[in-house]
């Protein structure tokens, strides 16, 4: 998936064709604006206000408490993003705004919106100094409680936005009993499960900080139980589980880390059992160019000191603790993303550490 500069005349494509439009001008002052005029959008309620319904700017204004002419501003650059359409002197949503980021819908990202505006945005300053010492924020050690909650709102959202596709794709069956989710504290992996297949037993796994933050809106269901705790650190038992899945969390760790985590896994997974890494994946240098994952690899990097990680060297993991990988499925839906598979065969315990 890409960004791109798409002409609208025929003067455009032939600007574009040979290479008279100055991209980086665009990137270095209108992307960032856009970015930034999305999230403020989203915090100041903006979104929220129009998807009750067409709103006229000065509407809008007063409900988010907005200077008008600032307000006219930022509606008329979310027209021309896609968001926002006019008609009649109100300004309404357009399908794609009405379903993402409305905070009304289910399937809204709302949540990391804001997130991103009030606490990350700072952190990309920080990029630089990341450039020049490889070293990141590590920012789960420095919240406090509300920007965990912030946080566990963004990877609520965040989750949603593949929720759909990741519940009809995952392998597994209705002979899966039990599962282990790997900081799945959000709950919206486990929630999906449960519900297409009721008998599922999920144990989530996460941070005692992560689950008391996401214990608003952590689904209400007996077969889905929490467990304080850090994988790195804790032992996940032997031949406990039919799967164990671990979504939007290796990028967070060194591949040392990762390795000896995937041991552990391998030890707790049942014969026949399959481990399910869900994640961004770091493009190959020799690959097609692909924004989703070279983009969040980078932020990965900036903030955890880690980052993407390629298929390749997920499977090495699993590999190097018996496992056997087994199929990678990328997302039709997020291209950058897949899930890297492989299951267990024989009786791996005596390769954990």
């Amino acid at each position: 998936m890409q960004l791109t500069v798409t002409p609208e005349t025929p003067l455009e494509w032939l600007a574009l064709k040979t290479n008279q439009v100055p991209v980086p001008l665009l990137h270095v002052q209108m992307y960032f604006v856009m970015a930034k005029a999305v999230m403020e959008a989203a915090e100041a309620g903006v979104f929220g206000v129009i998807g009750n319904g067409p709103k006229t700017a000065e509407e809008i204004a007063t409900h988010c408490k907005l200077h008008l002419g600032a307000t006219s501003q930022l509606l008329t650059l979310l027209s021309s993003m896609g968001y926002l359409q006019f008609k009649d002197t109100k300004f309404d949503l357009t399908p794609m705004a009405s379903k993402w980021i409305a905070p009304q819908s289910p399937d809204s990202v709302h949540g990391i919106a804001v997130f991103n505006n009030r606490v990350v945005w700072d952190w990309v300053g920080n990029l630089g100094q990341y450039l020049r010492t490889g070293q990141g924020v590590q920012y789960h050690d420095t919240f406090g409680a509300e920007q965990w909650q912030l946080y566990q709102n963004a990877m609520f959202a965040v989750a949603g936005s593949e929720v759909k596709e990741f519940v009809r794709r995952v392998p597994i069956s209705r002979k899966t009993t039990n599962i282990l989710d790997i900081g799945g504290a959000n709950g919206r992996h486990a929630a999906a499960l449960s519900k297409k297949y009721p008998d599922l037993c999920v144990t989530i796994l996460d941070l005692p900080e992560a689950i008391k933050q996401a214990a608003s809106f952590a689904p209400k269901n007996s077969k889905i139980n929490y467990q304080m705790g850090n994988a790195l650190t804790d032992d996940l038992g032997e031949n406990q589980y039919d799967a164990v899945l671990i979504s939007s969390v290796v990028h967070h760790f060194t591949a040392a880390q990762n390795q000896a985590l995937t041991h552990k896994v391998a030890r707790a997974l049942r014969k026949d059992g399959v481990f399910i890494v869900n994640e961004f994946i770091r493009p190959n240098y020799d690959g097609k160019a692909e924004l989703v994952g070279s983009s969040s690899d980078l932020f990965f990097g900036l903030t955890s000191t880690s980052g993407n990680w390629t298929v390749a060297e997920i499977q090495n993991w699993q590999t190097a603790a018996g496992l056997k990988p087994t199929k990678t499925i990328n997302y039709w839906t997020l291209p950058g993303r897949a899930m890297v598979v492989a299951k267990k065969f024989l009786d791996v315990h005596f390769l954990s550490n």
